[in-house]
C-alpha cells in the first residue's frame, strides 16, 4: 500500500494567500491539481496535511472531482516546520499500512504524472529507501520514502527535517532522472505565481 502526503500547513507568508488555494494555469487549486495527479498515477491513499487553512483546503477539495478522495488532517503546530507536518500525514499513512510514502509541497504544483510512475516503478524494482526525481541535475519532489526510513524520520530533529535522512542515506537514494521542470518548480512568491500563469514557468 502506498500514500501520498501533500505538504500545505504553511501560512503562505511570501505568497500573501494560501499556496493550496491558488489556481492553477487550468484553474484548478494547487492542492486539487497535486491530488488529482497521484491518483492518477494509481496511488490509492492520499493524506493533505494543512493548518489554519483546513477547512478551505477541504472544501476545494471536496468539490473536485477526484477519483480518490484525499484525507485531510490538521497539523495544529505548523510553526514547528515542515517536519511536523510530515509527521502528522506519517501517522496517518501508517495506520493505513502505508509500505511507503510519497511526500512534496503543495508550492510544487506542476509535477507530471509521468514522474509519479517513474519514482513508483523505481521503487518498486529496487526498493531503495528514498526515491526522488531529478531534472538536469537538481533534485525534485515528490520524494518516495520506503518504510524502512520512517523511524528515522520521526527521530529527526525539527530544525534539520527530513533533509537529516536524506544526508544519512545519501549512498543508497535512487535518482530517477525525468524531462520535467515541474518537479522542481517552487511557486513561493507571487513573482513565481505570475511567470507560471503567463506560462514563463513550468506548466
Amino acid at each position: 500500500m502506498l500514500a501520498a502526503i501533500i505538504l500545505a500547513a504553511g501560512e503562505s507568508s511570501r505568497m500573501g494567500r494560501p499556496k493550496a488555494l491558488l489556481p492553477d494555469p487550468g484553474g484548478r487549486p494547487f492542492v486539487v491539481r497535486l491530488a488529482g495527479s497521484f491518483a492518477a498515477a494509481g496511488v490509492p491513499h492520499i493524506i493533505v496535511v494543512a493548518g489554519s487553512h483546513s477547512a478551505a483546503i477541504s472544501g476545494a477539495l471536496d468539490a473536485a472531482p477526484l477519483p480518490v478522495r484525499p484525507f485531510v488532517v490538521t497539523n495544529a503546530h505548523p510553526a514547528r516546520g515542515q517536519l511536523s507536518s510530515l509527521w502528522v500525514g506519517l501517522d496517518e499513512a501508517e495506520r493505513a499500512g502505508a509500505e511507503a510514502v510519497l511526500v512534496t509541497l503543495v508550492d510544487i504544483p506542476m509535477v507530471e504524472v509521468a514522474t509519479i510512475d517513474r519514482i513508483l516503478d523505481a521503487w518498486q524494482e529496487h526498493r531503495a529507501p528514498i526515491v526522488r526525481p531529478a531534472f538536469r541535475g537538481r533534485h525534485g519532489h515528490p520524494v518516495l520514502f520506503d518504510r524502512s526510513v520512517f523511524a528515522a524520520l520521526r527521530r529527526a530533529p525539527l530544525d534539520e527535517g527530513a533533509r537529516a535522512v536524506v544526508h544519512a542515506h545519501a549512498d543508497d537514494i535512487r535518482n530517477v532522472d525525468v524531462d520535467d521542470e515541474g518537479c522542481v518548480t517552487d511557486i513561493d512568491t507571487p513573482e513565481d505565481y505570475e511567470k507560471l500563469i503567463s506560462g514563463r514557468g513550468a506548466c
